[in-house]
């Protein structure tokens, strides 16, 4: 018998990339978790509890399901940034990134029905051009950042102030989709024998 794949997350970006390798999913079933960072929590350790978290929170609604759940942190050094909700957040995360390198984890975690997990942490780095405030501002009217962790999509206008990427592009954009890819390969093996 088949075993339903669920994606547990809202974001339309996962769904559209899981889509792009070929695995979409059953059921689409996001997951609400508390995203506080802990005291000191390092942000690539926040990315990967959320995704875990995430995982477990969404088996107890589908217990006979494959689940993936994912979590994107934007920091830069130690401090996470939040994912923008007003204007105001967007701004002051713009403006600390403009000129610098900051950092995007993601945590995925895998769950099989009998509880077992795959987990990964994927790190990318990212250099922003310097922004001056029209740019900021022009930015903002945009309204892309509503949501996003750092204040900005790079899959849209903000890909213009992208100067490099270090590491996986889809991890920016919400899924290191080459790390799923293998983590599901791996979880459909087990489930097959199981």
């Amino acid at each position: 018998m088949r075993v339903p794949f669920v994606l547990a997350s809202a974001s339309p970006r996962r769904l559209a990339l899981l889509q792009q390798i070929g695995r979409p999913p059953d059921i689409v079933a996001p997951a609400e978790v508390d995203e506080s960072p802990r005291p000191g929590e390092p942000p690539a350790s926040l990315a990967l509890r959320l995704a875990l978290e995430k995982a477990v929170a969404a088996a107890r609604a589908h217990p006979a399901a494959l689940i993936l759940a994912a979590d994107t942190v934007v920091a830069c050094g130690r401090r996470i940034l939040p994912k923008a909700e007003t204007e105001c957040e967007a701004r002051a995360c713009l403006a600390l990134l403009s000129g610098r390198r900051h950092r995007v984890y993601g945590g995925i975690a895998v769950r099989a029905p009998d509880g077992k997990l795959w987990q990964r942490n994927v790190q990318t780095t990212v250099k922003f051009a310097r922004l001056g405030d029209a740019e900021i501002a022009g930015y903002i009217a945009t309204g892309e950042w509503q949501g996003k962790a750092g204040g900005y999509a790079i899959q849209g206008r903000a890909g213009a102030y992208v100067g490099s990427v270090n590491g996986s592009y889809t991890n920016i954009v919400g899924l290191c989709i080459h790390t799923v890819w293998k983590l599901l390969l791996d979880a459909d093996a087990y489930v097959e024998r199981a």
